[in-house]
């Protein structure tokens, strides 16, 4: 467990989509998709909240109740990193 503060890039959450999630996606699609609904690569609610989970456990800290309710990759990296480097 680290407490480092660090952004989720892109090609991380494509990595966490695979792990928590069982969804494959390559990084620069999601890069160019950035703004497509979760829904179109196959992630759901259920699946972000697996992921959330992950980044909790990497970074010893919660982060807001509403990220597993993002419906993009751009939403959700917004309020991923601004939670981490406000420490909210």
């Amino acid at each position: 467990m680290t407490t480092d503060v660090t952004q989720v890039t892109v090609a991380e959450l494509a990595t966490l989509m695979k792990k928590a999630a069982g969804v494959s996606v390559d990084p620069h699609e999601l890069q160019s998709r950035v703004d497509t609904p979760f829904a179109e690569f196959g992630l759901d609610s259920l699946g972000l909240l697996g992921i959330v989970g992950e980044l909790e456990n990497r970074h010893g800290r919660a982060l807001p109740t509403d990220a597993e309710r993002c419906k993009s990759p751009r939403d959700f990296l917004d309020l991923v990193n601004g939670a981490l480097t406000t420490g909210a």
